[in-house]
């Protein structure tokens, strides 16, 4: 069994898959969301979607992150990351605007404060209104708080975001075919639209994350933080502090961060750069894949049919992402299917509209360029290469 596998969670979510596979699988079963009829509204030229995620195990890294530095400000990230989460897997069904959303905070009350609570609910706000001075207008309706410490060791932060929308203007992934290319964005670097550099991960392989970076400080400090049903083993492996600085060159200019600061980057939304391609270059995008859980495999699960997806041209990975693997010592098979790698959004187009999609994330300081293609086959597969090793998936 792998690292991730030993401590309770699942790449792939197998059983997850299983347990939802007779449900209603929408409209277009390809897309990367189910897309229902307007039951809403009742007209045939609109459809519904409703979509639940959030922030995973990364609030046990806020959680610890705020008790050895007094930042509280650092749950203003987890919000966005249950924010995000939700949005730009709503941006790969081509859904940019008029979002309703609804929020579901669960603590463990003797834990997570009140001060804690204000911080998720006004960096909730916060991002809306930045999110709406790009066009992008996402109500916030409330939701629910609860306490509940017999189920949650600290805080789960979630949400779940409900848009209506015409029913030609959804992206199926349908369009998919041979002879595509793939335009890769990066989820790390700093935006236009971002305070401080990204370190890109996102909030999928949290858990290895944590465990594998961070040392048995935090096993003996925090109890709380962890499964303590767990083989010792496979718990706060690593040999860092969260507090534990490191230099990086970004633009060629040094940056000095933490261990933190890296492992905790707010989670990047590519709305900003989706909203003017999906308004004005609809027709050309073929699909959208946003690379979450299942890191770079994620693919494989909205394929119109049986093709070949080769990325050789995938970004080099960023630094967090070498850090979790000198800890861990995961191979690379496993890296590229549990984390994003530095790439966290796949424009499916025709080669000739590649630097069109290019020019529009360079435009918000975003780093884009092709990782890879389409190719015909007689079954589905994956192969990425990695510094000249195959991967085959």
């Amino acid at each position: 069994m792998s690292l991730y596998s030993k401590r309770g969670v699942s790449a792939q979510k197998e059983e997850v898959h299983a347990a939802v596979k007779n449900l209603d699988q929408g409209l277009f079963p390809h897309a990367f969301c189910k897309v229902y009829p307007d039951f809403l509204g009742g007209d045939d030229a609109f459809v519904n979607i409703m979509h639940a995620d959030g922030a995973g195990t990364k609030s046990i890294l806020a959680y610890l992150y705020w008790k050895e530095t007094v930042d509280i400000s650092i749950w203003k990230g987890i919000a966005q990351d249950a924010i995000v989460m939700n949005l730009d897997d709503l941006l790969c069904v081509g859904i940019y605007d008029n979002i309703v959303f609804n929020s579901t905070i669960d603590r463990n009350k003797n834990l997570i404060t009140g001060e804690v609570l204000e911080q998720i609910i006004t960096g909730s706000q916060e991002l809306f209104d930045t999110l709406k001075t790009v066009g992008v207008n996402i109500h916030y309706l409330g939701g629910e708080t609860a306490d509940v410490g017999d189920v949650v060791r600290t805080a789960a932060v979630n949400g779940t975001m409900t848009c209506r929308w015409p029913k030609d203007k959804i992206i199926s992934n349908d369009k998919i075919k041979a002879g595509d290319v793939i335009v890769g964005f990066a989820s790390y670097g700093q935006a236009t639209y971002e305070t401080e550099y990204n370190s890109g991960i996102g909030s999928n392989g949290l858990t290895s994350a944590r465990h594998d970076v961070l040392s048995k400080f935090y096993a003996e400090n925090f109890k709380e933080s962890y499964n303590t049903g767990l083989d010792e083993e496979v718990v706060y492996i690593g040999k860092h502090r969260l507090t534990d600085t490191v230099q990086l060159t970004t633009h060629d200019s040094p940056l000095t961060t933490t261990i933190g600061k890296l492992i905790l980057s707010p989670t990047r939304t590519f709305a900003p750069v989706m909203k003017p391609l999906l308004v004005n270059h609809f027709e050309k995008i073929h699909g959208l894949i946003h690379c979450s859980g299942g890191g770079q495999t994620k693919c494989m699960k909205y394929l119109p049919g049986n093709f070949r997806i080769i990325k050789d041209n995938l970004f080099d990975a960023p630094e967090i992402f070498n850090i979790i693997q000198q800890n861990s010592g995961s191979n690379n098979k496993e890296m590229y299917e549990v984390f994003n790698m530095g790439c966290r959004l796949e424009i499916y187009c025709a080669a000739a509209d590649a630097q069109l999609m290019i020019d529009a994330a360079n435009g918000f300081g975003i780093a884009a360029q092709v990782i890879g293609r389409v190719e015909a086959s007689d079954k589905k597969e994956l192969v990425i290469m990695v510094k000249g090793e195959e991967i085959r998936y």
